[in-house]
């Protein structure tokens, strides 16, 4: 069956998305730039302003307008360039600040509280995907936006070697216990469709880390190990069925994922 195809938009009370025009096989239908505003309040705050595309950011800055407020705080869930490489020139345009974790900011957290006009979130640290990769609780929507450590659409990458694959798992029990408390009951991804079913999605995460590292294993058991490049090893016998064009990919979360192994 097709998948639907993603748009964003009004999504809960407080959310809305705007989704950038850079759709590829890494970005799924684009990067997810969320706007989270409490009803009725002038204060609004953006998380992931995206790529540097103008008509994008126009886009945001009119959505944000259009309900009488203004932007106040501008935070990254981290800093790959589809995420945050409009951070400056948004930063021109609404004259807000830019929150974020190392890379010139370093002012986000764990449990640091941010407030606009009544709207509070939560700072999760969930480094793994990046090291500085951080997801927001909207405890009022029971949402948690979760950057790239979880999308809305198949798996993520562990970037190494900036990613790296312990902490990854630490984030992914992380949400587990965030999600398996009701806390958190919907996903608002980084790249895209909302996960209604929480809960689920990670557990499917965790399930999928832990069944891809025995395919590892297996793959340098099968002789992998012993080859000039155990990565390219591992690739040909483990992702055969995955698309080239995310064969770069692939090969960070191997390397990510034989550096957890000690190979």
């Amino acid at each position: 069956m097709a998948e639907l195809s993603w748009a964003g938009g009004q999504i809960t009370t407080r959310a809305h998305c705007v989704l950038a025009p850079n759709p590829g096989p890494m970005t799924l239908d684009g990067t997810n730039t969320w706007v989270l505003l409490e009803p009725g309040s002038t204060e609004a705050i953006v998380i992931d302003p995206g790529p540097l595309d103008e008509g994008h950011l126009q886009r945001v800055c009119r959505v944000v307008a259009d309900a009488g407020a203004r932007v106040t705080h501008t935070i990254l869930t981290h800093g790959h360039h589809d995420h945050a490489e409009a951070a400056p020139r948004f930063a021109e345009l609404t004259g807000a600040p830019t929150r974020a974790v190392g890379r010139g900011h370093d002012d986000l957290a764990d449990g640091d509280l941010i407030t606009a006009g009544g709207l509070e979130i939560r700072v999760v640290a969930t480094p793994g995907h990046t090291s500085d990769s951080v997801s927001f609780a909207l405890a009022a929507d029971h949402t948690l936006l979760t950057g790239d450590t979880v999308l809305g659409r198949g798996t993520t990458v562990v970037a190494h070697p900036d990613g790296e694959l312990t902490a990854y798992l630490a984030s992914l029990e992380k949400l587990a216990n965030l999600t398996g408390n009701g806390e958190v009951t919907s996903i608002l991804p980084g790249h895209g469709p909302v996960v209604s079913d929480a809960a689920a999605m990670v557990a499917f995460y965790r399930t999928h880390r832990r069944e891809r590292l025995e395919q590892v294993r297996q793959a340098l058991r099968d002789g992998a190990a012993q080859e000039s490049d155990p990565v390219e090893g591992v690739l040909t016998r483990v992702y055969a069925d995955v698309p080239p064009a995310v064969w770069p990919a692939a090969r960070m979360s191997i390397r990510a994922q034989l550096d957890y192994l000690g190979v």
